[in-house]
């Protein structure tokens, strides 16, 4: 066995980016919660503790999915999970900009309308990610009919 798809391209390096995925959320879990936690950091406010669980479900539902995806990656499942991941973080983007939990205050930079545009652009994001991966799902169930495999009706 080469590791190689027909078309040449390597199956190795989709395995080794969900690994990578995984390994950089779980590592961010335990950043923000463990040590050396997010109090650590000078410009959030007790704020960020109502979003906590919000930004834990984001990174834990990340991690799961490309623990899944090592071993189960079809397109139009990929598609499916990309769509749900997409639609938590662009919920975390919104209530972030809603909650806004930092006190820029002791900086001379104006960080506080960077962090706003930032954030503007992660709901923007989402949104396109969200509209792409619905088309590339029902482009690839849309496909699957037509060659006849049998794929799992939404």
């Amino acid at each position: 066995m080469t590791g190689q798809h027909a078309s040449g391209k390597s199956r190795r390096a989709p395995k080794v980016g969900y690994l990578v995925a995984v390994i950089v959320n779980s590592a961010m879990l335990f950043l923000v919660n463990i040590r050396p936690g997010w109090r650590e950091l000078p410009f959030l406010t007790e704020d960020f503790v109502s979003l906590v669980w919000l930004i834990n479900l984001s990174m834990l539902s990340s991690a799961v999915v490309n623990m899944v995806y090592l071993r189960y990656d079809p397109a139009w499942f990929k598609s499916l999970c990309q769509v749900g991941i997409s639609a938590i973080a662009l919920t975390v983007a919104i209530r972030v900009l809603q909650v806004f939990p930092f006190d820029f205050s002791q900086y001379s930079f104006n960080w506080a309308a960077l962090a706003r545009l930032l954030l503007a652009l992660a709901v923007f994001g989402s949104v396109v990610g969200i509209v792409a991966e619905l088309a590339r799902l029902t482009k690839s169930v849309i496909g699957a009919g037509d060659r006849s495999r049998s794929v799992p009706r939404l």
